[in-house]
């Protein structure tokens, strides 16, 4: 029997306490008042004083009315019937399309015991060199985006979304602006993408306890697709939002605060959303890039601190591109063998000569006399940053190889790539 309480002894911000006992943690809990009912969820239990953060905000509620405990945590819908919908922070419809009540599941589980993971070995190819070629996305990795405040990081996911070679797409946005939300929809919409994609959206206007939780819910709905057999790529922005709504929810509760204000458990926090990729023996995989903005271009801030320990690897999008030196994919060893023969020698070589080619722009920069090779890293470099790292370029993988090829030879000679002869002979373009 669900028992309801009238005893709220505190209101502060989207966070109510009220006497109750028998509850648990993550419980999700009715609060009757004036405006109508809403939904909390149980954050913390001291002694019989129990803390709920309100979803749809706090406002209109008194300290007379009712709370009633529903005995289970947030739940949320699953199923083919979510694909090409749109949701708010709190799992309500945003399309003006029904309300899905059916396969209900819940929300912020444990991840999977690693004894079910099996090892990455497929690739997810998204027609940008930057990444097919030299960062190699690979199935149940996770990996942010690290960024600062501007950069082109939301229209990098939407490609993303548009061309990943998977089967469904559930994107989740935190503190998105309201264009941002917009552009996600339509971008998707115009490209016929939306009709395998599940949108949760939080945008800044919203209650700040929805935005905590976006990632759970696409988790969810994405790990039971996952369990049926299906790709899935979780694409989130931005994780800074979401830790800045821990901190925001953490200083309402008076907690003591770790690194610039952030709750301690913030690790775990951003660790328990993250383990959440895995690749299923005999089922789906579930693949995580999330977008993670770095105030003030600091890798030492902490939440791209946290994450880094996290994830395996990350990459830096910087003026407009995804920086070569920096960006990782820890995995692309065990994909990128399996491609094409020539595909690591081409990562390998190209990068290399690419650093060549910055010491030159150095170097030019400070008024050395520039050699015959330096004119010709200079050469390389600018073919490079044109037709490798623009995000413009939309190609598959085994023509970006071939327009590497194509970069080496117009600006060197066969030798001078160091490259072993068997692939000059098989791959270095015809005259």
């Amino acid at each position: 029997m669900q028992k309801i309480y009238t005893s709220i002894t505190q209101i502060a911000g989207d966070v109510i306490t009220v006497e109750a006992e028998g509850v648990g943690y993550n419980d999700v809990a009715q609060i009757a008042s004036r405006q109508g009912t809403s939904l909390g969820q149980v954050i913390r239990i001291a002694g019989r004083n129990v803390s709920l953060q309100v979803f749809a905000g706090s406002r209109g509620i008194s300290t007379g009315d009712k709370v009633r405990f529903l005995g289970r945590p947030m739940v949320v819908s699953t199923g083919e019937n979510l694909l090409g919908r749109i949701f708010n922070g709190s799992g309500m419809p945003l399309d003006r399309g029904p309300e899905i009540s059916e396969n209900m599941i819940d929300i912020g589980g444990a991840p999977v015991n690693p004894v079910k993971r099996i090892i990455p070995s497929k690739m997810i190819r998204t027609g940008i060199p930057m990444i097919d070629v030299f960062n190699s996305l690979v199935e149940s990795q996770k990996l942010p985006i690290f960024s600062i405040a501007g950069e082109p990081y939301n229209e990098l996911l939407a490609r993303i979304a548009i061309q990943a070679e998977v089967d469904i797409i559930i994107l989740g946005g935190m503190g998105l602006k309201y264009d941002d939300y917009l552009f996600f929809k339509e971008t998707l919409r115009q490209h016929g993408a939306l009709s395998r994609s599940i949108f949760f959206m939080h945008t800044a206007s919203d209650p700040v306890v929805e935005c905590l939780l976006v990632p759970d819910m696409a988790l969810a709905v994405a790990e039971d697709f996952a369990l049926k057999g299906r790709r899935v790529l979780v694409l989130l922005s931005d994780m800074t939002n979401f830790a800045d709504a821990l901190k925001e929810i953490s200083i309402t509760m008076e907690q003591v605060p770790s690194n610039r204000g952030y709750p301690g458990d913030l690790y775990s926090q951003l660790a328990s959303r993250y383990e959440k990729a895995v690749d299923f023996e005999g089922a789906g995989s579930i693949t995580i890039l999330a977008a993670t903005t770095m105030p003030g271009d600091d890798v030492t801030h902490p939440v791209p601190d946290n994450t880094g320990y996290i994830t395996e690897g990350q990459f830096y999008l910087k003026g407009g591109v995804i920086e070569p030196f920096g960006s990782l994919s820890r995995l692309k060893q065990q994909v990128n063998g399996k491609t094409r023969p020539d595909h690591r020698t081409i990562m390998d070589t190209m990068i290399q000569l690419f650093a060549s080619y910055r010491q030159a722009v150095e170097k030019q920069a400070m008024g050395f006399q520039m050699s015959a090779w330096d004119k010709k890293l200079l050469k390389y470099g600018g073919l490079f940053e044109r037709d490798m790292m623009s995000l413009k370029v939309n190609i598959p993988l085994e023509k970006a190889l071939d327009l590497g090829w194509e970069i080496l030879a117009e600006a060197f000679t066969p030798e001078e790539t160091a490259i072993k002869r068997s692939l000059i002979e098989e791959y270095w373009p015809k005259e």
